[in-house]
């Protein structure tokens, strides 16, 4: 058996004799090979052909959608014409039996009412006998819309608060900076804030420390604090107000003023329903340290509508403090 010529491997030669043996194609791997086009017109053709199948499906499927969307919409007008006239028809029957205006035997008109105005003076110690009704006589009913505003509150900060850290190149951060909220330096208003500011807030003071003496209260005293903080706010910025009302400062003051009031009223209601004697007294009628718990329960309503209007003020206008 003769050797192989090392020369011979893989030289032109061998190449040749392999191609015309069938062994060798010198284009493979080499050419750009496309399909006939026979071929590619069929390819075409077919993939035209689905995406007209996909197309009908498509068109069916939001046709019948659309058909089922019309369908609900008609049953659900439908049904609230039936649901208004039902509470229509329900309003005008129930104030058909209403009492005429005036009536002396109005269910309104009973020893309750008569109760407060015969004897409010003497057990709750408030002049004020609407006061006196609200904050002794219905003092849990006036807890529950001070924590109606502190859950309002609440909502407001979890809906519109913007948060810095999670996203802090998020647009609602860079539309809550400061220098689209801060004033350019309107003299005007920041001399009338000057002046109405510390009014307003001694005058909310006022209206909250006598509302068991003349007509007054939290709620008329707290909005009008919370007026001059909005006031002045607008004048100067969220720079200046926020370096004294704060985040913190604000929770704390709402969370202490409803604990207080809690406790307060907790230990009132225990007392009364027992019988049993409490060192808290009407005091003198006049006085502005009277009324038993009144004036300090009318500090705290004040304290969480001031703060709630500010929270209210600071999250729809900026979304933070």
């Amino acid at each position: 058996m003769s050797r192989r010529d090392p020369k011979y491997t893989g030289s032109p030669w061998e190449h040749f004799a392999q191609w015309r043996r069938g062994e060798y194609d010198p284009s493979a791997g080499r050419l750009e090979t496309r399909p006939p086009e026979t071929e590619r017109r069929a390819d075409r053709e077919a993939a035209l052909l689905r995406s007209y199948v996909r197309a009908d499906r498509r068109d069916e499927y939001t046709l019948g959608l659309a058909k089922r969307i019309g369908g609900f919409n008609r049953i659900y007008r439908a049904l609230a014409v039936v649901l208004a006239l039902f509470l229509t028809v329900l309003l005008l029957v129930t104030v058909s039996y209403l009492p005429a205006f005036g009536d002396i035997s109005a269910p309104e008109n009973n020893e309750v009412a008569q109760r407060y105005i015969e004897k409010g003076l003497e057990e709750t110690g408030a002049v004020n006998i609407v006061a006196g009704m609200i904050l002794d006589y219905r003092a849990f009913d006036t807890f529950g819309e001070s924590c109606v505003l502190f859950v309002a509150m609440c909502c407001v900060l979890l809906l519109l608060r913007v948060d810095k850290e999670a996203d802090p190149h998020s647009q609602a951060v860079e539309d809550m900076s400061d220098r689209f909220f801060e004033p350019h330096h309107n003299t005007i208003l920041q001399m009338a804030a000057r002046i109405l500011t510390p009014l307003s807030v001694i005058f909310g003071i006022y209206v909250v420390l006598n509302g068991h003496i003349s007509p007054g209260g939290g709620f008329s005293g707290g909005a009008i604090i919370g007026t001059g903080l909005i006031l002045y706010l607008t004048a100067f910025g969220f720079a200046r107000t926020g370096a004294f009302m704060t985040e913190r400062l604000i929770k704390t003051l709402t969370v202490s003023a409803l604990t207080f009031y809690c406790f307060a009223k907790s230990y009132s209601f225990y007392t009364g329903a027992n019988h049993l004697p409490s060192f808290i007294t009407p005091g003198v009628p006049g006085a502005i340290l009277s009324a038993g718990l009144i004036v300090y329960l009318n500090v705290c309503v004040g304290i969480v509508v001031a703060c709630t209007m500010y929270t209210f003020y600071t999250m729809f206008r900026k979304g933070g403090f």
